[in-house]
């Protein structure tokens, strides 16, 4: 599955229990439909994964719609971690307290200590 406008890709990659969605360039107001398109699209797992490594911008449209993913994903007991956010997403995410709210891991293969992902039943999708 693949979103793409001429300033961002989003790619994923689904697995049995964890849903993986890579995003490169920028999430701005011009780019935030492609973004929350291929966000809603992502099918229910117990972890969404959220690879952020090459992610150059992420402004308040891009913030509002990762919270409204997290609030979704949540909503089915699902979990949506953000990994590898680079310093300028990194700096928003902490400015807007969203550090707080959803999981920011920063390798790939690390695991965060006070959460652990919760299950949501594979029958239940992300209904918008």
């Amino acid at each position: 599955m693949r979103e793409r406008s001429d300033r961002l890709d989003v790619q994923v990659s689904v697995g049995d229990r964890v849903v993986q969605v890579r995003v490169v360039g920028e999430v701005d107001i011009a780019t935030v439909a492609a973004f929350r398109s291929a966000l809603w699209s992502v099918p229910a797992r117990p972890v969404i994964r959220l690879e952020l490594s090459e992610l150059r911008l992420l402004s308040a449209a891009g913030v509002r719609a990762l919270l409204a993913a997290h609030l979704r994903v949540r909503a089915c007991g699902g979990e949506l971690v953000l990994v590898d956010p680079t310093p300028v997403v990194a700096r928003v995410l902490r400015a807007t307290g969203l550090h707080r709210v959803m999981p920011v891991l920063e390798s790939a293969g690390a695991v965060e200590p006070e959460r652990s992902p919760a299950v949501i039943p594979t029958h239940l999708a992300l209904a918008a």
